[in-house]
């Protein structure tokens, strides 16, 4: 299962409408995943040659700060509206989505 299916399976609670917008936002979710991955690649910071205290954060730290403040409010969106839409359900998906990805 991809990790697009496995966002969109979570969504089975939410009315069609709702479903449709937030198929939108699952898209970015994984996007900003894949473009998070790729920038863990690189150096977050970046040390002065001759004087080794003096360091500084990479555009690269940058950018995922600045994505991962993005994929942290798309995760809110999704469980808040999962949430909403399944009281009375004694198993909220979203958050046994969230305990089986931080395993990995």
């Amino acid at each position: 299962m991809s990790r697009k299916e496995e966002l969109l399976s979570i969504l089975d609670s939410v009315d069609e409408e709702q479903q449709t917008i937030l198929k939108k936002l699952v898209d970015e979710i994984v996007f900003l995943e894949e473009r998070m991955a790729e920038l863990k690649e690189l150096p977050f910071i970046r040390v002065h040659p001759e004087k080794k205290t003096k360091q500084e954060a990479t555009v690269a730290a940058r950018q995922y700060k600045e994505m991962s403040q993005s994929y942290m409010n798309g995760i809110r969106i999704l469980s808040s509206v999962v949430r909403h839409e399944g009281e009375g359900i004694d198993v909220d998906p979203v958050q046994e989505f969230l305990k089986s990805y931080g395993k990995q």
